[in-house]
C-alpha cells in the first residue's frame, strides 16, 4: 500500500482534476462527506464542490495553501474499491482529518492497473485550527506502516543482508543496488545512512560495505549477453518507463538512473539473476539506451550528419568519417552503404563519390607534396581530376629522413662513382621517376618521394655510360672465343643478352616516369 501526498493549492484544482477524470469515465466519485447543501444537488458539479471548499476553508484565513491531495494505491487489485475507502478513513484519521464535520471527497480511479483512490480536504479543521502538517511525509509513511503491520527496520536490515550477498564494485553500485530495493543511500564521516520514507533505517560504518567490493561483477560474454537484450528490447520500447519494465519483468533486471528524471546522465544495471551490479555505461552507453528511434529514423540522423559533416569539412575522408559515426551511432560505411547493428541502408550517391575522392586526396597529401609538381603528379597516379583541393607542405618526416638516409647507403655503396643499376633503387623499395625536370626516388609504401636533384646526389650515375660500357665489353671481348655473337649495343633494339648486360628491362638511359609506377 502507498500513500502519495499531491501538492497544495490555494484553488482546490484537484476537484477539477478529478471531475475531469469522470467526465472521461475513468473516474467515479465513491463518497462526498460533510458538504452541507450542495450533497443535497443531484450532481453537484466541480465550481459548487470547490466553491464550499474555498469558503469552509475561510474559518482560518492565514492559511493559503488549504487543499490536501493524497492518492492511496494498492498492488495491482489485491485490494477492491470499498477495502480502500475503509483504509482511506483510518488513514485519514490517524493524520489528523478525522474530526466530525471535517469535509472530505473520495474518488476512484480506473486508469491505471492499480487500484487507487485520491482524496480531497481542507487543512483546516472544523473548528478553525489549522491541522498538522510537519513532517506529513515521514508520519504519512509511519501510519501506512503501522496500519499494515509493517516493521520497516526489520525489513531493512534483512534486505541489507540481501543486498550484501551481490557483487558490486563501489559506494555507488551499492547505492543503485538499494535504490533498487525502494531506499535512499547516503554517506556521511565514514558511515552509511539507509533511508526509506523519510526515515533513517539502518546506519553501517562505510569500512563494513567497502569490505565486499569486488573487482568485477560481470564477464565479457554476460555483457554481450545484456548489450543484445537491451538493444532488442529499447528498439520495441516507447521510453524509458516501459524499457525498465521490460527489463524486470522478463529478465529480473533492474535499471537505475542517475540525473534528472528528463535527461539522465548515467545508469546502473542490477542483475538479479547473476546477482551482480554494473555500470550500465560499459554495457551499452546511455545515449544509444535512451535513443527509441525506428532504424530508419536513425538512418536518417546518420545520413544528415554525413551532410552536416562534409559541408563542414569538405575533405574528410572515409576514416575520418566512421571514427565518428563510431562513436556516435556504433555505425561506418563501406563500399557505398551505411552499416548499423546488422542492418544497411544505401549511402547518397554524391556523398560517396566525395569521401572516395577524398580518400585519394588523404592519400596524396601522405606523401607531403612541397610543389606544384609533386602535387600534379601524384594527382595523376590517384586520378584526382581537381588537384587544387591538395594542400602543399613543406614538412619532412621521420620517414622521409629514414628513407633519405637508404639513399645515401646506396649512392656510397656502389665504387668508383659509376653507374647504378634501376634495380638496386627497386630492391630498396624506391621508383626513380622524372617529375618536371627533376629525379625523384619515390617510395609509394611509405610514402616518400625526394628529389634527388635538391638532395645534392649525382644523378649522373643514374645515366648509363655508354663508352665506359664499351671498354668494358672490348676487354671481356678480348678473353672470349671468336664464335661467340658480339654483343649488342645498347641503343640498338632489344637483344637476348641485353638485359645480363646492364640488369634492366628498357632503355638504357630511359627515365622512369608514371605510366610505369603503379600505386
Amino acid at each position: 500500500m502507498i500513500a502519495t501526498i499531491l501538492p497544495s493549492s490555494t484553488s482546490f484544482h484537484a476537484v477539477g482534476y478529478n471531475e475531469h477524470k469522470v467526465s472521461k469515465g475513468v473516474a467515479h466519485l465513491l463518497e462526498i462527506k460533510n458538504f452541507g447543501p450542495v450533497e443535497k444537488i443531484s450532481r453537484p458539479t466541480a465550481a459548487d464542490l470547490t466553491e464550499y471548499l474555498q469558503k469552509y476553508s475561510m474559518r482560518n484565513k492565514r492559511i493559503k495553501k488549504a487543499q490536501f491531495h493524497v492518492a492511496i494505491s494498492c498492488r495491482g487489485h489485491e485490494k477492491t474499491e470499498e477495502e480502500l475507502l475503509d483504509f482511506a478513513h483510518e488513514y485519514m484519521r490517524e493524520m489528523g482529518y478525522g474530526e466530525p464535520g471535517q469535509p472530505m471527497l473520495i474518488y476512484a480511479h480506473t486508469d491505471t492497473a492499480n487500484t487507487h483512490i485520491h482524496i480531497v480536504t481542507s487543512r483546516v479543521a472544523p473548528d478553525g485550527r489549522k491541522i498538522d502538517h510537519n513532517h506529513e511525509r515521514v508520519r504519512s509513511q509511519q501510519v501506512i506502516d503501522r496500519l499494515l503491520g509493517n516493521d520497516r527496520i526489520k525489513q531493512a536490515e534483512l534486505d541489507f543482508k540481501e543486498a550484501c550477498s551481490y557483487r558490486f564494485t563501489s559506494l555507488t553500485q551499492f547505492k543503485a543496488l538499494m535504490n533498487s530495493m525502494g531506499y535512499e543511500c547516503y554517506e556521511k564521516d565514514g558511515t552509511v545512512s539507509i533511508k526509506k520514507g523519510g526515515i533513517v533505517l539502518k546506519k553501517v560504518p562505510l569500512a563494513e560495505i567497502a569490505g565486499k567490493y569486488q573487482e568485477r561483477t560481470f564477464d565479457k560474454q554476460r555483457r554481450r549477453q545484456l548489450r543484445a537484450i537491451l538493444k532488442k528490447y529499447r528498439d520495441t520500447s516507447a521510453d524509458r518507463g516501459e524499457l525498465a519494465t521490460d527489463m524486470k519483468r522478463k529478465f529480473g533486471i533492474d535499471l537505475v538512473f542517475f540525473g534528472r528524471s528528463d535527461s539522465p546522465y548515467g545508469y546502473m544495471i542490477i542483475d538479479h539473476n547473476t546477482k551482480s551490479v554494473m555500470n550500465g555505461g560499459k554495457i551499452l552507453p546511455i545515449k544509444e539506451l535512451l535513443d527509441f528511434a525506428t532504424p530508419d529514423e536513425r538512418f536518417s540522423r546518420i545520413d544528415a550528419l554525413i551532410d552536416s559533416l562534409l559541408t563542414s569539412d569538405p575533405k574528410m575522408n572515409i576514416g575520418q568519417l566512421n571514427a565518428i559515426l563510431s562513436r556516435q551511432f556504433k555505425a561506418y560505411v563501406k563500399a557505398g552503404e551505411i552499416h548499423r547493428a546488422g542492418d544497411s541502408r544505401p549511402l547518397k550517391s554524391h556523398m560517396w563519390e566525395t569521401l572516395k575522392r577524398n580518400n585519394r586526396i588523404s592519400w596524396v597529401e601522405s606523401f607531403h607534396p612541397t610543389t606544384v609538381a609533386e602535387r600534379d603528379f601524384l594527382c595523376r597516379i590517384g586520378k584526382i581530376p581537381t588537384p587544387g583541393l591538395v594542400s602543399l607542405s613543406p614538412v619532412k618526416t621521420n620517414t622521409y629522413h629514414n628513407r633519405l638516409s637508404d639513399l645515401q647507403d646506396i649512392f656510397s655503396s656502389n665504387p668508383d662513382n659509376g653507374y647504378i643499376l634501376r634495380q638496386t633503387f627497386r630492391n630498396a623499395g624506391f621508383r626513380i621517376t622524372d617529375i618536371d625536370g627533376n629525379l625523384y626516388a619515390v617510395d609509394f609504401r611509405s610514402h616518400v618521394m625526394i628529389n634527388l636533384n635538391a638532395e645534392g646526389f649525382d644523378t649522373s650515375r643514374l645515366i648509363y655510360n655508354r663508352s665506359r660500357y664499351n671498354r668494358k665489353n672490348d676487354r671481356a671481348s678480348a678473353i672470349k672465343p671468336k664464335s661467340i655473337r658480339p654483343l649488342r649495343d645498347a641503343g640498338a633494339g632489344r637483344g637476348e643478352n641485353r638485359e645480363w648486360e646492364v640488369g634492366y628491362r628498357g632503355d638504357y638511359d630511359r627515365i622512369d616516369d608514371e605510366s610505369n609506377l603503379k600505386r
